[in-house]
Formats: C-alpha cells, structure tokens, sequence
C-alpha cells in the first residue's frame, strides 16, 4: 500500500469525458486528513515500530465522545502524571498533531506493496517520500511519462486529495461491503443448484452430498475451505486499479470508473495502485511503435 487517504463513498453517477463517451463512475469525497503520528523501522540505534507508515485521520469526533487516550494520542497541551514522569526521567514525547481527536484514524504502509512509493526515509514525526507520477504528454509514440515527486509529510501537516492523487492514472480502493446476512450456497458461492426436474422434489437450491465428509481422517468433521451456506458479505474488500476519471480539488471530490463495496457512506481508503503489468499505469508509460503506412 502506498500513501493515500481516507474518505467516504458517496453513490454512483456518470459523466461525460473529451471524446462525448459516458463513463459510469463512483463518487469518493477524500480528506483532508491530518497526520497523528509517523511509523519508524527499527534500526541500530532506535527501537522503532518495526514498520514504516503514516497514520492518518479523518473526521472530527467530537469532544464528548472522545476517550481521554484519544485526546492524549492528538493534543499537545494535554496533562496526565505519566507524561510528566517521562518527562523528568528525560524520555522524548513524540511530536503530536495538535489536532481535534479523529473519528477514523488508518494507518499507510511505505514498505509492503510500494505501488509508486521508490524511496522513504521515515523519522519521529516526519517522512520523505519520493513517489513516482505519470503526466500526459501528447505524444504519439509516448502518451505518458513517469517521473519523480519528493514530498515531505510531517506530523501535524493536512494531506488533501491535490497532494496525493495528482498526476495518477489508477487507484486502490479498500472498503467493506454490503452485509447481505446468512445466504445458501447459490448466492454465496454461485453454485448451480440441483436440477428442476419433476423428480428432484423441493431440494432445488441444496449444496449437494456431503457424504465426502466422513473420508475426512474418519472423524466426519467438514474438510478446511468446504464451501456451505453462512454469513456473506461484511468483510474487507480490495478493488485494484480503478481508472481515475475526474480530481476536483476545490471539493476534495475524486471520481473513479466503475464500482467500489459499501453501501454510500461507508469509509473508503483510498491509494495509487501498486498494479504492474499489462493494463497498469506503469504499462502506459512504455512507447509505442507506430506502424508505418503501406506503400502503394
């Protein structure tokens, strides 16, 4: 996972793009996010988290909802006993983003899944990032060009969606979808059902034998991954490599083509994909041999 930010899924929509096509996309409303807190690996000389990421929030929770760990994790004038313990015994209080307390707050991995993160250098309370854009070139044989960005982000510093999806092709989008309840095996597992013969009677939707079962070591327990009826939906969903149609800044709105899970207003987070490959952002990049005409 790259950098990215946290936003909520607002509906559906089309619009009409340069060439008069409709393009079917989905409405994203994305920060500003505020920075709580930077994630340092462990090094020689540090302890570290072990990982580098930027934790980021989103949306105000208000003040009476808030825990006073909440409060502690964003305020800076914020005083308890422990504090003041470390800080007599000489041990550094971390940067704070001085911020209100954060009703979601999500953390962005650097190092697993880079996407077009190249390079990070992660401190207490700051990272350099140099993250890779590709910009439109109106050329023929090369329409698209990569190049590189260093950003700094700092604890305490506002993300909007101009900082971070600017200059990107495709997105990732993770969110949870639709809870549908306990569904059979045709929903859940698209099975094709017993047949709808006269002779097969009010069993038409049943998953089929089980006798399998019993060859499972003698005991009759289900085998690990046998597909039966249950829960579906409610879970983690990863959309990759959604095509990024429109960025209004002004209205921290990014409009991306096709679906993502969730009902509207279910939290999204939201980063440049880390797709390679064909179809990928990387893959456009490459040029392209004009063929040339044929000769009367």
């Amino acid at each position: 996972m790259s950098l990215g930010l946290l936003g909520f899924k607002l509906g559906m929509s089309q619009v009409f793009v340069g060439d008069g096509t409709v393009e079917p996309v989905t409405v994203l409303q994305l920060g500003p996010c505020p920075v709580l807190q930077i994630k340092t690996p462990k090094t020689d000389t540090a302890k570290g988290d072990g990982y580098p990421a930027v934790q980021l929030g989103f949306k105000d929770e208000a003040r009476k909802a808030a825990t006073r760990p909440g409060h502690g994790h964003v305020a800076a004038g914020l005083k308890s006993k422990r504090k003041e313990a470390r800080q007599k015994a000489g041990v550094a209080i971390p940067p704070k983003a001085d911020c209100e307390p954060q009703r979601h707050v999500r953390e962005f991995r650097l190092d697993k899944g880079k996407g077009f993160v190249t390079k990070y250098d992660c401190t207490t309370g700051e990272a350099k990032v140099t993250v890779e854009r590709i910009k439109a070139t109106g050329d023929v044989k090369q329409p698209f060009q990569a190049y590189a960005e260093d950003l700094t982000v700092k604890v305490g510093q506002v993300l909007s969606v101009n900082d971070v999806f600017k200059d990107v092709l495709a997105v990732d989008v993770v969110s949870n979808s639709k809870g549908r309840g306990t569904q059979g095996v045709m929903k859940k597992w698209n099975f094709a059902g017993l047949p709808a013969a006269h002779g097969s009677k009010k069993n038409h939707r049943q998953p089929g034998s089980t006798s399998s079962l019993a060859s499972n070591r003698g005991s009759g327990r289900p085998k690990k991954g046998r597909k039966l009826a249950g829960r579906y939906g409610a879970e983690r969903v990863t959309i990759r490599n959604l095509a990024v149609v429109k960025l209004d800044g002004e209205n921290n709105i990014l409009l991306v083509r096709g679906g993502v899970p969730g009902h509207n207003g279910t939290l999204v987070m939201v980063s440049p994909t880390n797709k390679v490959g064909p179809g990928s952002p990387k893959a456009k990049t490459k040029k392209v041999e004009v063929a040339a005409g044929k000769k009367k």
